[in-house]
């Protein structure tokens, strides 16, 4: 099975992996991983002030730091996983991310809001759920 686990570093996202680790007959080292991290995008005044290769290395590096953790979580696990980086709307993002590389499945940490929460802040869970024709998994 080809999975993509998105990741960025919250809690939710370490329970997301526990859950994986704890359940290696499912999400075993047969499967295909491969890890998301989106980058929110800087205001277009501030990007045109440090130019786009200054705007660009930080995406990475920031993107690196989720990244290379859950890396090294998922190497202690038998997983190695493929990291993708992308700059915009997490949902959007991940939501074509899994749908464009044909994933069989996307697991992902949610916060667990209210509907009324979703309502009010919105929820990257809801996003991808509402726009994604790949199953999703949520852990919460």
């Amino acid at each position: 099975m080809k999975i993509l686990l998105a990741v960025d570093g919250s809690a939710y996202t370490k329970k997301m992996l526990a859950y994986l680790a704890t359940h290696g007959e499912m999400f075993g080292s047969s499967n295909s991983f491969s890890m998301i991290t989106v980058q929110a995008p800087l205001p277009p005044r501030a990007r045109a002030a440090v130019g786009a290769a200054a705007a660009n290395e930080y995406y990475e590096e920031e993107s690196a730091k989720v990244t290379g953790t859950v890396a090294k979580f998922l190497k202690r696990h038998g997983i190695d996983a493929k990291a993708i980086h992308k700059v915009g709307s997490p949902g959007e993002q991940i939501s074509k991310a899994a749908e464009g590389g044909k994933f069989d499945l996307l697991i992902m940490g949610s916060h667990g809001h209210s509907a009324l929460g979703n309502l009010v802040m919105g929820s990257v869970a809801t996003q991808v759920l509402a726009h994604c024709g790949v199953p999703v998994l949520l852990v919460r």
